[in-house]
């Protein structure tokens, strides 16, 4: 959901057109737009209509008319510094549970960028999906970063998997992509570790010298 400033706009018009032209590619992630302003359904209805035969451009997702100002509040869309009668250019990314992932607030005087929402969005699916954090500057098909184990067996796995123990970091071929899979283990995690290597090795230091 996202809210813009008011109909008949140049940004918002901007916007509008902008959403529009990534709607299938929006619709293909499993997302549903909705647009926001403090303005009547007549408003949208004849602003729809004046792109339409003004630009050539189809306005393919609902916008919600919010007279009362009820959803903008909720949402805190409304700053006073900037209007009181206006919304701000926010964004809101709400899963299919109903819980919000992220936001993203813009000021009256700024267009989004749409290609970081979409970025966003598929950041999030990926994390739901993998269980992953993504990087900074993250794209589609890059590497992503796994979680930190959470105990002794769940570190002797990854160890296991041709990771460079001093680094902690190793790449490998998973789901189709090319991960950078950082492991960030605790101290305790690491001291006992060296622990137990250093156990193993006077074990064996002392079976040879009996042999």
């Amino acid at each position: 959901m996202f809210s813009h400033p008011a109909d008949f706009t140049p940004v918002c018009t901007t916007e509008f057109m902008a959403f529009a032209g990534v709607a299938d590619e929006l619709k293909s992630l499993n997302v549903q737009l909705m647009g926001l302003s403090i303005d009547s359904v007549h408003s949208h209805l004849s602003w729809i209509k004046n792109v339409k035969d003004k630009i050539g451009v189809d306005i393919p997702f609902p916008i919600i008319a919010d007279l009362d100002i009820a959803v903008a509040k909720k949402y805190g869309m409304i700053h006073p510094g900037q209007s009181s009668t206006a919304t701000i250019r926010t964004v809101f990314f709400i899963d299919d549970q109903g819980i919000i992932r992220a936001m993203i607030y813009y000021p009256l005087t700024n267009g989004r960028y749409i290609p970081e929402i979409i970025r966003l969005i598929k950041a999030l699916q990926m994390t739901d999906k993998y269980g992953v954090a993504t990087r900074a500057n993250w794209q589609p098909g890059e590497k992503v970063v796994v979680p930190a184990p959470k105990n002794n067996s769940e570190m002797d796995k990854r160890f296991s998997r041709d990771t460079n123990a001093k680094t902690g970091i190793r790449v490998s071929k998973r789901f189709d992509l090319l991960y950078l899979v950082q492991i960030s283990i605790s101290p305790d995690l690491i001291r006992a570790k060296k622990r137990e290597s250093f156990i193993r090795q006077v074990e064996a230091s002392r079976s040879r010298s009996h042999e």
